[in-house]
This record gives structure tokens, C-alpha cells and sequence, in this order.
């Protein structure tokens, strides 16, 4: 098999959006490839250095995003949102 060849034998993996609501009731967004592990990290402190001593954290949002550059731009729109508006997203995704 040529080198250059992709494998398609292993599917695409998704990239999650997701924001956490910290100990201190502040809320976090990042992304991920692979939601629990990262939530996992945060909790044990080798995440984020933001929610390093904001532990523990509690994942309140997830979308899922096609590639690494969609969620990146998603991250950076719902990262410029208001509290108050990522609250909103939160309780609308809850309903």
C-alpha cells in the first residue's frame, strides 16, 4: 500500500464543542476529539490551567462539529457570547 494512500478503514473523528460550569459557577469552552477523556483531564486537574484550581466541573453544553477548524470557529463565536447568552444556549439545548 502506498504511503500517500489514506486508510479508510478508521472513521473521521468528530470534534465536540463543549462548555463546563466550574466548581466557582464560571463557565469554560473548549474543544475536543473525544468528550469524556477531556472532561476527565479538567476534573483531574491536567486540562486547562483555567479550571486547574476551578475543579470540579460539570459538562453543561456539547455540540458536535464536522472538523478541528468548524469547532474552532464555533468555539471562538460562542466565546465572545455573553453570559447571559451562554446560559441561554445551555437551557435551550436542556429543553
Amino acid at each position: 500500500m502506498d504511503p500517500t494512500d489514506k486508510d479508510d478503514s478508521e472513521p473521521p473523528k468528530e470534534w465536540h464543542v463543549y462548555l463546563l460550569r466550574c466548581a466557582d459557577n464560571s463557565l469554560y469552552t473548549g474543544i475536543t476529539n473525544d468528550l469524556q477523556r477531556r472532561v476527565e483531564q479538567h476534573n483531574a486537574g491536567t486540562a486547562a490551567r483555567y479550571t486547574r484550581s476551578r475543579g470540579p466541573v460539570t459538562l453543561v453544553y456539547e455540540e458536535t462539529a464536522e472538523c478541528r477548524s468548524s469547532a474552532l470557529k464555533r468555539e471562538y463565536a460562542i466565546k465572545q457570547l455573553t453570559r447571559r447568552q451562554k446560559q441561554q444556549l445551555i437551557n435551550n439545548r436542556q429543553d
